[in-house]
């Protein structure tokens, strides 16, 4: 497998950051002047998730030490359960007692049952309380059960128990898109205090997959309020994904304002110096629009952050500058570069004009009809782009020190494996190179990684049920049997399930069905052969539940079979980490365990790992490393393709957060503006792009 320990698109953390780790992380300065509050930044979620344990097990460490207990403030979500998982490891292995920990929630759904599915009660108990020796009569969760009547007398009498013990030491934090922090939102005033607050639309919309719908999320919520946080000593805030970047920055470099929640942690007064003791904790994605990060060079020398103007630092700079001028990069000029803070560039790599053909060439060698290489017939000698060394003089070094010499990547035609994590993705996300790859005569194989069943409308499984009483009838010999139990069970269930109620293994059957025969019509008419259909059912995901069991030995068996047994040239799979659900992301992670523990086979020397984007967002012009021009035809074909899944047409039951367009809609336009970009920067107009960049050990 081609995977190189280089920096990936995320931007990498510098090494000062990167090797920070509790009990460490309040002792960092700022990274610099632009950022209001310390940030640490991680090369992966779980290696911050660790260092963010580390911290409270020394803070739970020392007070023991003391004969006192630790107070610690908690938050729930996915963001925090790393920690959780890590702290319980540390209970098991290491002997970290909880015994003299206090612990308070920062919110609660109102009204909320603690046991039911959605409860951050229920939450706390499976993931931390419930796994270590800390006494429940210490665990503080917002009762979701209290008389509206007795509400504020509760507030109050919450935030008397956090100063009875002594204020609150640590304060674990996430940050929803709204910038809120427990459930205070734009608007919250920052002395504000425990109460009960009414939900923001959008905290709403992110919250329906676990109800199974918005319409099922509670409209309010009991939350410790932005004063009552900001009255604890020390206090972490967590953010992964893509998807938080935008937040993050103007939290962190923004003005502070009530229209976001988490600005007002930059005027914490807690133990600590500039910002207090306050810090984020973040992997390279969510730190991606945080100005070292993003254009490092208007805060002066690249040096500063660990970087040097190599080929894909300048790429990712003269993009920029071409964008912020309106100007192709070939009509860029000294001056340009000079006035936008790039002398330094200039100054390390030449005039404008060879920069700017250097850069123009590297962006051209990604643009490819053919990507599984082109044979001999067509002009080409099955060579695909992955040898074509888009960083050209760097590309050209890094193949020769790996041997890669193109011999076994010149076969034609190539065997491919798509990775699918839901039914859709694979024709959502790169449905118009499949249908290249297909119509070019590659073997290609789809591998569907999860059922998908949870995505399934109740009323889709009845028209579906309805159709097999309809033909138990119109062929009794065949399936009156059959439907009867249908009738009997599905249809029962359905007629007394309550919101957000995980459905029956039968009803969980019949819509992974739908989902299966979807998926087999789509990758048929993108010309895939049947016995190239792979329905892989990892276990992880069949929970009935958005929330998944985390990935397990039996996912990486089944997908490390299915790749031995095709020994594929080219694998692609879904580097879209900012699905709110997290199946993309554990789909992934099973996938590059897999590949990693073949990686000793002969076959995956030259086997190639294409990550691809679509469903939640697209990758920029700079980090594509194979785009792949679209047709006015293809992009037809590719929506007929995807419009194969019907369950998921017109409004799917997950449609993700603040996006009310329909999937296919969003990879139109994601792939049309792809191409526009391209167009902009002086390259060829096509009509739509799908871009992948190629994965390299400790991207993801």
């Amino acid at each position: 497998m081609t995977a190189r320990s280089t920096t990936g698109p995320s931007p990498a953390p510098p090494p000062s950051q990167a090797a920070s780790a509790a009990p460490g992380l309040f002792a960092a300065a700022p990274a610099c002047p632009a950022e209001k509050i310390p940030v640490s930044v991680f090369a992966t979620s779980a290696m911050a998730s660790a260092a963010v344990a580390a911290e409270i097990a020394a803070l739970i460490r020392e007070r023991a030490a003391q004969g006192r207990q630790a107070v610690i403030g908690l938050a729930t979500g996915s963001t925090p359960q790393g920690v959780y998982d890590e702290l319980v490891r540390m209970h098991r292995r290491d002997g970290l007692s909880f015994r003299n920990v206090v612990t308070f929630n920062l919110d609660e759904y109102w009204p909320m049952p603690p046991g039911a599915l959605q409860s951050y009660r229920r939450f706390m108990q499976e993931h931390l309380f419930d796994h270590v020796d800390i006494d429940p009569a210490n665990t503080h969760v917002p009762d979701g059960t209290v008389p509206q009547d007795r509400v504020a007398q509760y507030c109050e009498d919450y935030e008397r128990a956090i100063a009875r013990h002594g204020g609150i030491d640590l304060q674990l934090l996430g940050i929803g898109r709204t910038g809120h922090v427990g459930f205070n939102e734009p608007g919250s005033p920052r002395d504000s205090r425990t109460r009960l607050i009414t939900l923001d639309k959008v905290t709403r919309m992110d919250a329906s997959s676990d109800f199974f719908g918005e319409r099922h999320v509670p409209r309010r919520a009991i939350t410790m309020g932005v004063g009552t946080i900001l009255d604890a000593k020390r206090i972490i805030i967590m953010a992964f994904g893509e998807h938080k970047a935008q937040i993050v920055r103007r939290a962190v470099q923004g003005e502070v304002t009530p229209s976001i929640a988490a600005s007002y942690l930059q005027q914490h007064t807690g133990q600590g110096g500039r910002g207090g003791a306050v810090r984020f904790v973040l992997d390279p994605a969510a730190a991606a629009e945080l100005t070292r990060f993003k254009t490092p060079w208007l805060l002066g020398s690249v040096e500063q952050f660990g970087l040097k103007w190599d080929e894909r630092l300048t790429r990712r700079a003269v993009i920029w500058l071409s964008r912020e001028l309106g100007k192709p990069i070939l009509k860029l000029v000294d001056e340009d570069y000079n006035e936008h803070g790039l002398q330094e560039l200039l100054a390390a790599r030449g005039g404008a004009y060879d920069i700017n053909r250097e850069v123009f060439r590297a962006l051209s060698r990604t643009i490819t009809g053919w990507p599984g290489g082109k044979p001999e017939s067509a002009g080409g000698a099955g060579v695909p782009p992955e040898v074509a060394e888009p960083y050209g003089r760097e590309g050209r070094a890094t193949n020769q020190a790996h041997g890669r010499d193109g011999l076994a990547t010149s076969a034609f035609p190539k065997r491919v494996v798509v990775f699918s994590p839901h039914p859709d993705d694979d024709v959502i996300s790169m449905g118009g190179t499949l249908i290249r790859l297909c119509d070019q005569g590659h073997e290609v194989h789809v591998a569907y990684q999860t059922s998908g069943n949870i995505a399934v409308w109740d009323e889709a499984a009845v028209r579906h049920v309805d159709f097999v009483r309809e033909f138990a009838a119109a062929f009794p010999q065949l399936g009156r049997e059959f439907a009867e139990k249908l009738e009997s069970g599905i249809e029962a269930f359905l007629a007394r399930k309550s919101p957000g109620e995980p459905d029956t293994p039968e009803l969980q059957r019949v819509k992974g069905l739908i989902r299966r025969t979807e998926a087999r019509a789509a990758a048929r008419y993108s010309g895939v052969r049947p016995e190239r259909i792979h329905f892989l059912d990892l276990p992880f995901y069949e929970t009935g539940r958005v929330k998944k069991k985390p990935i397990g030995e039996e996912d990486v068996r089944i997908t490390m079979a299915l790749l031995e047994r095709v020994r594929p040239h080219q694998v692609y799979a879904a580097g879209d980490l900012s699905d709110p659900h997290g199946t993309h992301r554990v789909c992934l992670a099973a996938i590059i365990e897999a590949v990693h523990r073949l990686s000793t086979r002969d076959w995956m020397r030259d086997c190639v790992l294409w990550l691809y984007r679509g469903a939640w967002q697209e990758w920029g012009p700079e980090d594509i490393e194979m785009a792949v021009p679209l047709s006015p035809d293809e992009v037809r074909r590719k929506r007929i393709a995807i419009f194969k899944h019907e369950s998921q047409k017109d409004y799917a039951l997950f449609p993700g957060p603040n996006d009310p367009r329909e999937f296919w809609q969003r990879a139109e336009d994601r792939n049309r503006a792809t191409a526009a970009l391209f167009d902009q920067l002086g390259l060829a107009e096509y009509e739509a792009i799908e871009g992948f960049v190629r994965w390299r050990a400790g991207m993801a």
